[in-house]
């Protein structure tokens, strides 16, 4: 029944990000990114929450709104990539902002920077994060409204083909776990099976649309790619268990059955996409 349901939940999400996809309407991507970004850090407040973990939600929330607002507007408008002062201000205001809500409380110990930090957090690892997924859109240069749609399709398609290999290699063979205190389901078996997958996905994405992901440039930095965003979709799955595992939630909500919540569904690409984008601009597009 879990897997019938993960595949249900699998084959819907496949299925708008194909409907987003075929729009090729920037609205489309932003409009589905922006989505799961609000819900994922919705979701994680109320993991703080039902945990025990004082935090300030309501301006965590805000922050992420204004944030997706401020970075999307230039987007839509006209496809520009977005001044990196933006992500920097955000930080300065989110840090600014959870001292100054601290304020207003006594202080009973390391309560007072746990609350602090696990705003920061909230914003760094779900919206800040995420968000490179937007920007991945639009930091080539191409016909359109999402010249880097071909892009993002191939970060998500080896990040989850990655996830999937690691489910399926592991519940049919695995035996030895990986890291039984965070994750007791994770094998070396099925990070096997991570890491084929994923190169499954990039080798055979870039194979069928060559002229599309040219940015990409070669097999050697497909193939590497592919690895290196492989081992990290593994780490943010895994980071996000740490979370889970610390404030003893088993999903972060109920939104697809099977996979859980939408922090569930896009905790590897918190660790994806910023890669992928990094290295393309520092790589690929030096000079960009």
């Amino acid at each position: 029944m879990v897997f019938v349901r993960r595949t249900t939940s699998t084959l819907l999400l496949w299925g708008l990000v194909t409907a987003a996809f075929a729009s090729m309407k920037a609205w489309a991507y932003l409009g589905l990114i922006g989505g799961l970004t609000v819900i994922a850090t919705l979701e994680y407040f109320r993991m703080l929450r039902a945990g025990g973990v004082k935090c300030f939600p309501r301006f965590g929330m805000l922050v992420v709104l204004g944030y997706c607002a401020v970075l999307y507007v230039p987007l839509l408008r006209g496809g520009a990539e977005v001044s990196a002062e933006l992500d920097a201000m955000a930080v300065f205001v989110v840090i600014a902002g959870a001292f100054a809500l601290q304020l207003r409380h006594p202080i009973r110990g390391i309560e007072a920077l746990v609350a602090v930090a696990a705003n920061v957090m909230g914003f760094i690892y779900v919206a800040f994060l995420f968000n490179f997924a937007a920007k991945l859109v639009f930091m080539v240069d191409g016909k359109g409204e999402v010249p880097g749609a071909f892009l993002l399709l191939w970060c998500l398609a080896v990040t989850k083909f990655t996830d999937m290999g690691a489910y399926l290699v592991g519940s049919m063979v695995g035996r030895h776990k990986m890291i039984p205190h965070v994750s007791p389901g994770k094998t070396w078996e099925g990070f096997g099976g991570a890491l084929f997958f994923s190169q499954l996905a990039g080798c055979g994405l870039y194979a069928m649309f060559p002229g599309e992901l040219g940015v990409l440039q070669s097999w050697g930095h497909v193939v590497l790619l592919g690895f290196l965003l492989a081992v990290l979709a593994v780490i943010g799955d895994l980071a996000e268990s740490v979370v889970k595992r610390a404030l003893e939630a088993k999903d972060s909500g109920r939104m697809l059955p099977g996979i859980g919540g939408a922090l569930d569904l896009v905790d590897s690409i918190c660790f994806t996409a910023p890669a992928l984008y990094f290295y393309l601009k520092w790589v690929l597009l030096p000079s960009a």
